[in-house]
């Protein structure tokens, strides 16, 4: 459940709805936008619905989240997209890189000779299957 909370909301009521998410055992992911906070509860969604939060003092409307991968979800992230950055190196977001590697790591020395031919060919990370 996505818990959005009105334009001005006070930290006493933010931090209201945080405790009476985490009285069901859900977590409470707070995300303070410049205008608004929006709450992300974690867990039984169930529980969470039956809190009676639409309507708190606070709070401008909730959104039920179905989808998996929630806090991957441009919907919960508030259109900003993830950027990992990794040994100096980006992806996600703006940023464009290629993964390349085998299917099946059958050997170490198979692997280092195709993290080899990757990194040549330009790649920025190397990936491998393993079964």
């Amino acid at each position: 459940m996505m818990i959005v909370m009105k334009e001005g909301a006070t930290q006493a009521e933010i931090d209201a709805v945080v405790k009476r998410v985490e009285s069901v055992g859900a977590h409470a992911h707070i995300s303070a936008g410049e205008l608004v906070t929006v709450i992300g509860a974690i867990g039984d969604r169930e529980h969470v619905a039956n809190l009676g939060l639409d309507g708190a003092p606070g709070v401008d409307h909730l959104v039920p989240i179905l989808k998996p991968y929630k806090l991957a979800s441009l919907q919960y992230r508030r259109e900003q997209r993830t950027v990992l950055e990794i040994e100096g190196r980006r992806i996600g977001g703006e940023h464009f890189a290629t993964i390349a590697g085998p299917c099946t790591v059958e050997s170490r020395e198979v692997l280092l000779d195709a993290a080899r031919t990757v990194k040549d060919a330009g790649a920025q990370f190397l990936r491998g299957g393993a079964y």
